[in-house]
């Protein structure tokens, strides 16, 4: 992994500022680290893939975060794609699609609607039979805030199936007709990856494009999705808090008031030390949700949504702390903590916001802790 961070470090070098900026990454670099295996770290070897397990990918993951979170969010959705791919696909939609996620293509996942976010019943996309005999089907509805959707090849989009009793996951091709992709102009955190509103308008895709040939339950496809979405957005904090402390570490050294560093003054010290505390939280809580995934336990699911609150929570606090600490050198949008204290604003938002997770974790407390 050493020498995959130092290439890494060496193609994003000093871009994230200006990315943000101008709220674009360049595609040739996602398509190179694609082809290197960067964006879907988990995809087994035998697809083309490096196979990284679950701990690998997630340290990759935060620092990959560290560098920019908006390169990160486009490694999170390619990400998870593939694990959807993964689990859901036929043997030759797996060597298919993954093929492509591995070796420069770019996808992304079409989960959010207008009136339907973490509520499945308000979900109103829809892939049906054409009913012309020729097995194709037809995709309709409007998703938002898809990220990466801006550089995609293929959009992941999931919605009801046949009768709308059960759920399919469909891989469109970004530039099929009927496909409209808008961006969202002006967000406040991840600007780079790109936020989107698809709208698809009866795409005609053929019956392999549907994984798995669909009719599974929404809530088996979705948390299967979100699962891995949810820890490599928990892993993507731990780069955040990481990149924070960095910067408050080097500048409480460095600058001196009163005559001496602020490091030496107490209420500085308690700012970092705070900032470092939230990092090692977030990093154990993530090894714990990457060994669950990776074991296929039980609870899997459970410990990414656990990971990502944990994460996100502490995220936004540690970037408010880092920008404390470096005061006005941390008060402009090109520096890593301002960009930092607006990113980690996002992470309470996606894959599930805190309040989303909040009662998920209630409802496991209450099915799960026995009363003594």
């Amino acid at each position: 992994m050493t020498a995959d961070t130092a290439v890494i470090d060496a193609l994003v070098g000093d871009g994230p500022a200006a990315w943000d900026a101008a709220g674009r990454i360049p595609v040739d670099l996602l398509r190179k680290l694609g082809e290197m295996g960067v964006l879907a770290a988990e995809v087994p070897a035998r697809f083309g893939g490096p196979g990284a397990d679950g701990l690998a990918n997630g340290e990759l993951t935060a620092h990959v975060g560290a560098l920019c979170s908006s390169l990160r969010s486009i490694m999170t959705v390619q990400g998870m794609a593939a694990a959807t791919v993964l689990r859901f696909g036929d043997r030759e939609q797996r060597r298919h699609y993954l093929a492509r996620l591995t070796g420069g293509d770019l996808a992304c996942v079409a989960f959010s609607e207008p009136g339907a976010g973490s509520d499945l019943s308000g979900m109103s996309t829809r892939l049906r039979r054409t009913g012309d005999g020729s097995g194709d089907v037809l995709v309709s509805g409007e998703k938002t805030w898809i990220t990466g959707a801006a550089y995609a090849d293929h959009v992941l989009v999931f919605g009801r199936y046949g009768d709308g009793l059960s759920g399919a996951a469909a891989m469109v091709p970004a530039g099929a007709p009927g496909v409209l992709i808008e961006p969202v102009r002006d967000p406040l955190g991840c600007r780079a990856a790109t936020h989107c509103r698809v709208v698809l308008d009866d795409v005609r895709v053929p019956a392999g494009a549907v994984l798995g040939g669909g009719g599974q339950p929404l809530s088996l496809l979705f948390t299967a999705a979100l699962s891995y979405g949810r820890m490599s957005v928990a892993w993507g904090c731990a780069g955040i808090l990481r990149a924070c402390l960095a910067a408050a570490t080097a500048d409480a050294r460095s600058r001196q008031q009163g005559g001496t560093a602020i490091a030496g003054h107490q209420l500085v010290a308690r700012h970092l030390a705070e900032l470092y505390t939230a990092e090692r939280i977030v990093t154990q809580v993530c090894r714990h949700a990457a060994d669950q995934w990776s074991r296929g336990a039980a609870d899997a699911g459970v410990a990414a949504v656990l990971a990502k609150q944990v994460a996100a929570t502490h995220a936004a606090r540690g970037a408010a702390t880092a920008v404390q600490v470096l005061a006005s050198r941390g008060f402009t949008d090109s520096h890593v903590v301002a960009r930092a204290y607006r990113d980690a604003k996002a992470m309470e938002l996606i894959e599930g916001s805190t309040e989303i997770s909040q009662l998920i974790l209630a409802r496991h407390a209450l099915d799960t802790i026995v009363t003594p």
